[in-house]
């Protein structure tokens, strides 16, 4: 009878996965805090503070990063940058990055998409397809729920609320993020994510084939240490 991965196994894979989104979160602090190192009076680094206290990372951690941000430790050369392009099937693709070697980002960035059909394009090439909204995921597994979420986001500004049963979507401006995050938040309801994200205009079908590789690629990319976060336009089959 064929064995599993041993727990030794399984909990090495788990710490490194846990130390990449770390390493994630830390960048997008030590950005954000360029900006001022109070998270109350800095939305971004708020934001970022806020996901890596759900990440469990330590206070201690957060502080430091902060810190190296704001200029308190030693000069940071963190540079972030954004890649458009396509991937299989002409699916839109926006890559962001943080990195303090460029040109090692942007040879992994082509490699990824070379292996799987897809090439670099030019700065706005694809960004028109995008709209920057905050989005913000809600549990609404409890009975009565939906309906509470509805008239508190719209009360508090929200563009657009989108329910499914168990997970409620909710869309604001990015203006009105933290306000309609806020609001939820102190009306008891159970937020799964919050974030700032690229949003399609539209999606457009794809295939399985497509389908498989592109979640392939978008794997891949999210696993290069520079890259923080991957959009794409692809409605990818059930």
């Amino acid at each position: 009878m064929g064995r599993g991965p041993s727990i030794e196994n399984r909990k090495n894979a788990e710490d490194a996965r846990r130390g990449k989104v770390f390493t994630k979160l830390i960048r997008e602090i030590t950005i954000a805090a360029r900006n001022g190192g109070d998270p109350a009076t800095n939305a971004r680094l708020r934001m970022g503070v806020d996901k890596a206290l759900a990440a469990n990372m330590t206070k201690d951690t957060i502080e430091r990063a902060i810190r190296r941000g704001s200029g308190a430790e030693g000069a940071d050369n963190m540079q972030e940058l954004r890649y458009e392009g396509y991937g299989p099937g002409g699916v839109a693709l926006i890559i962001d990055a943080m990195t303090d070697n460029a040109q090692r980002t942007v040879a992994d960035v082509r490699h990824a998409l070379a292996k799987h059909g897809g090439n670099l394009g030019t700065s706005g090439s694809v960004a028109f397809q995008f709209k920057r909204l905050g989005e913000i995921v809600v549990d609404t597994s409890v009975a009565g729920s939906e309906d509470k979420v509805l008239e508190t986001a719209l009360d508090a500004g929200a563009d657009d609320v989108q329910g499914d049963g168990a997970e409620t979507l909710v869309l604001s401006t990015p203006e009105n993020f933290e306000a309609v995050k806020k609001a939820l938040a102190a009306a008891g309801l159970a937020l799964v994510r919050a974030d700032l994200v690229m949003r399609p205009e539209n999606r457009v079908a794809v295939d399985a084939e497509t389908g498989e590789t592109l979640h392939d690629l978008v794997t891949w990319l999210e696993e290069l240490d520079d890259v923080q976060d991957v959009y794409h336009n692809a409605n990818l089959p059930a």
